[in-house]
């Protein structure tokens, strides 16, 4: 018999940080809950407001473009944390980050603020900011407003 139930540990989940109902669902699986009560807790939770996977791709996608994350990593995380595709869409097009601008200030952080010399370098910095899911265009960007 598990000491605490599937609501006490998901509200314990989310006072750490948002999650999505896809995660918490997740988490509670493993931690041996029944599927029947897993469903009545995220039902309840998200009634009472604590679970909103609206706030939660919100929340996600700030933090993560604070730490230098392109749209396209974004879009890629939150659709593996379980968040629907139209969430993910509407949510991206509501926030309010300049991609392009974003693009030009993670690779002037990691590798100053001019432009590369040669082709090795520039497909260096390509990569990278390729891994961090900026698209082809914003990258392209990224190198002509030097």
């Amino acid at each position: 018999m598990k000491s605490r139930s599937a609501t006490e540990q998901a509200i314990g989940y989310l006072a750490r940080r948002e999650h999505s109902a896809a995660e918490l669902q997740q988490k509670l699986q493993q931690a041996g809950h029944e599927t029947d009560k897993i469903h009545a807790a995220l039902e309840k939770l998200q009634q009472s407001g604590l679970q909103d996977d609206q706030r939660f791709a919100e929340a996600f996608i700030r933090s993560r473009a604070l730490r230098g994350y392109g749209e396209l990593r974004i879009r890629q995380e939150m659709k593996q944390k379980g968040v629907a595709d139209e969430l993910i869409n509407s949510t991206i097009q509501q926030a309010e980050t300049d991609w392009f601008w974003l693009a030009i200030e993670v690779r002037c952080k990691r590798f100053g603020e001019q432009s590369p010399d040669d082709y090795k370098d520039r497909a260096k910095q390509m990569r990278f900011l390729q891994y961090r899911g900026f698209t082809h265009e914003q990258i392209t960007e990224s190198f002509e407003l030097n």
